[in-house]
């Protein structure tokens, strides 16, 4: 099992691209912790915007009828990725991992595989 701080830099220096990471929880909208980021992309920021729409998409996953459940959300900008992964499992309600990641040099599929795995591996 992985520490928040294990898994950040897991992120970082895992996967390529990758500007920025958080470890989120969304009940608090609080980082959990950050690696990375800049000036023009302040993750601390970034993540507590990001927790409203996660807690949207929780909400609308509620609803009667939806049974799926939520893996990661994307967003893309265009020169981004912001990747969301809900923390599913034990001691992972209400966190989400947050990564940045550079357009050009990025494979997001391979993004998503190491998110997943982070995701397996962390430990609050």
């Amino acid at each position: 099992m992985a520490s928040v701080e294990v898994s950040l830099k897991e992120m970082m220096a895992g996967i390529e691209g990758a500007l920025g990471a958080a470890v989120v929880d969304y009940t608090s909208g609080m980082a959990l912790g950050t690696l990375g980021g800049s000036k023009s992309l302040d993750l601390t920021v970034a993540s507590a915007g990001n927790t409203d729409v996660v807690r949207a998409m929780v909400r609308t996953m509620e609803q009667p009828g939806l049974k799926s459940q939520i893996e990661d959300i994307l967003i893309t900008l265009d020169s981004q990725y912001h990747l969301i992964r809900l923390v599913t499992g034990r001691n992972g309600n209400s966190l989400f991992l947050y990564l940045v990641l550079d357009k050009g040099c990025s494979n997001l599929a391979m993004a998503r595989h190491q998110l997943k795995r982070v995701e397996g591996a962390i430990e609050i």
